[in-house]
């Protein structure tokens, strides 16, 4: 991979890590989510790079891909657990990266430990020619060991230059899908352990949209709202605010 390439994954990577920090520092009794989201957004953007994707704030059993309306008063309350969720990007080139705290309490510790023990369990699997099957493999075993279960329907992804997710899926669950690591791949791995039935039930829509195809709407209205996704997001995922 050209090495100026590298160097753009690696900016948006160490902007996103110290946005996610300070995400994580934000996450106190009664204070608004829509808050929390706006300040990490506006803390990428100060650093040089764009959110790849709107911050995901998701509360106990809200897995991932939720974000706040530009209107929601929701806060925070002791004893949730919060996923913190944080894209940037620069020039398209995306890092990505989650972590899990709690509001005042640490009654979820455990299940946070065998998260992280089984996102480095992974990066040390990670080499070219190594079947994905078997990171999927070594997250469900790690998080197993703590007597939880990984979430099978939600997977890591590959990225590309502006794409999000590129194709590939990085399983938390041993499958049998043989698809290999190749090199100069670059993986977003995301852990999710649990204490439920290990699946997401997606019984209510998500609020972060994509444009997916190009088609010419029937209203001046439509046009002036696809002609600003456009210029704000191209193909990136934006939220209602």
């Amino acid at each position: 991979m050209d090495k100026k390439i590298v160097e753009k994954y690696r900016k948006a990577g160490r902007i996103a890590a110290e946005a996610r920090d300070y995400g994580e520092s934000l996450v106190k009794e009664d204070a608004l989510l829509l808050d929390a989201a706006e300040k990490v957004e506006k803390y990428i953007l100060e650093k040089g790079a764009k959110p790849a994707f709107p911050v995901n704030i998701g509360i106990n059993d809200v897995a991932a891909h939720y974000t706040p309306r530009h209107d929601d008063k929701t806060v925070f309350r002791k004893g949730e657990i919060v996923k913190i969720d944080v894209g940037a990007h620069v020039d398209g080139y995306i890092g990505d990266t989650a972590d899990t705290v709690e509001v005042g309490t640490n009654n979820y510790e455990s299940m946070i430990k065998a998260s992280k023990e089984a996102l480095s369990v992974a990066v040390e699997l990670i080499k070219p020619d190594v079947d994905l099957s078997v990171v999927g493999a070594g997250i469900e075993t790690t998080i197993r060991s703590y007597n939880f279960v990984s979430v099978e329907n939600l997977t890591g992804h590959s990225l590309k230059q502006y794409r999000l997710h590129a194709g590939k899926s990085v399983p938390n669950v041993s499958n049998d899908v043989k698809e290999k690591i190749e090199k100069d791949d670059v993986l977003a791995v995301e852990p999710f352990a649990t204490n439920g039935a290990g699946r997401v039930g997606g019984k209510t829509g998500g609020n972060i949209y994509r444009l997916v195809r190009d088609r010419e709407p029937k209203t001046e209205n439509s046009k002036k709202l696809l002609r600003y996704i456009k210029e704000k997001n191209g193909v990136q995922p934006f939220a209602e605010r």
